[in-house]
């Protein structure tokens, strides 16, 4: 069986520490989707109190809130992107989307006719 070959990247950000990357940015798509950050650990098989110290973490790091979070009560409770939350996780899809096309593109003309592509 030929195998192709092809470019994989895994875009993270950086400041003094790696503060957002894939694993935030998948989580904060499945709050955006399920509007529980409860919901969205359980989904992608990951503990709530891990999540939370995630989100924590990269909150601290960027200097703003990726969340705003009720607790349950009469009407239960939820979750949602902020602002801010919502302007990053959709900068970061864009970059990520325009790189890999751009990596696929780089790789193409570089390993044409070395590599089956």
């Amino acid at each position: 069986m030929e195998q192709t070959f092809r470019p994989v990247l895994t875009i993270r950000i950086f400041g003094e520490e790696k503060c957002f990357g894939p694993g935030v940015a998948e989580l904060l798509r499945r709050v955006r989707e399920l509007h529980s950050l409860r919901a969205a650990a359980m989904s992608i098989g990951m503990a709530y109190s891990k999540a939370w110290t995630i989100l924590k973490n990269a909150q601290l790091s960027l200097g703003f809130k990726l969340l705003d979070s009720t607790t349950g009560g009469k009407h239960g409770g939820g979750a949602r992107l902020t602002p801010e939350g919502e302007t990053l996780l959709d900068a970061y899809d864009c970059y990520c989307a325009r790189l890999r096309t751009y990596a696929q593109e780089l790789f193409s003309e570089t390993f044409d006719g070395i590599l089956p592509l």
